[in-house]
């Protein structure tokens, strides 16, 4: 029998860097393949972070967030904000959404948050945010995916697909 993390690999998730505005005013930011839908009334959402991350107490301190939703090529933005040190922000581009939080230049989505609750999550922490904002875009690009342990993306025919059923459905 495989082990769960292996298991768990087979299941294909987006990637997102969640930021926010730490308490000394310098932004803070991590990589995260844990974001999630939760309630569209009210509007939540989720992030599952380390338990041990040394980014996340900053960003629970700030009490608002914002998840930057990555697009296919930014694989590199994405590494920048997995490790653990350093100035992540370093050449950057970014604004403050209006949470304050890092809104990154370029991404597909951004979804600005109220920190609503921590949930216990085993070695994670299980973050709620309310949604206080929303910008899309890059809405027609694919996203940055992460699958068995390396990133991937969606088949161009797949998406090209997915799209226009996204629009007859819109249109209708």
């Amino acid at each position: 029998m495989p082990d769960l993390k292996s298991a768990l690999s087979s299941f294909c998730t987006g990637v997102a860097v969640v930021t926010a505005r730490g308490s000394d005013g310098h932004p803070v930011g991590m990589a995260v393949q844990s974001f999630s839908s939760v309630s569209l009334d009210p509007p939540l959402v989720c992030f599952c972070p380390a338990r041990t991350s040394t980014t996340w107490p900053r960003i629970r301190a700030a009490g608002a967030f914002a998840v930057n939703i990555l697009a296919e090529d930014q694989r590199e933005l994405c590494r920048r904000f997995a490790v653990t040190g350093g100035d992540k922000f370093a050449g950057v581009p970014w604004r403050a959404g209006g949470n304050g939080a890092p809104l990154l230049d370029g991404v597909l989505a951004t979804v600005e948050c109220a920190l609503e609750g921590v949930l216990d999550g085993g070695d994670h922490v299980i973050a709620l945010g309310r949604v206080t904002g929303l910008t899309a875009h890059r809405p027609a690009e694919p996203p940055l995916l992460y699958f068995r342990r390396a990133y991937g993306r969606l088949p161009s025919s797949s998406m090209s697909e997915s799209m226009a059923a996204a629009r007859s459905r819109s249109e209708a």
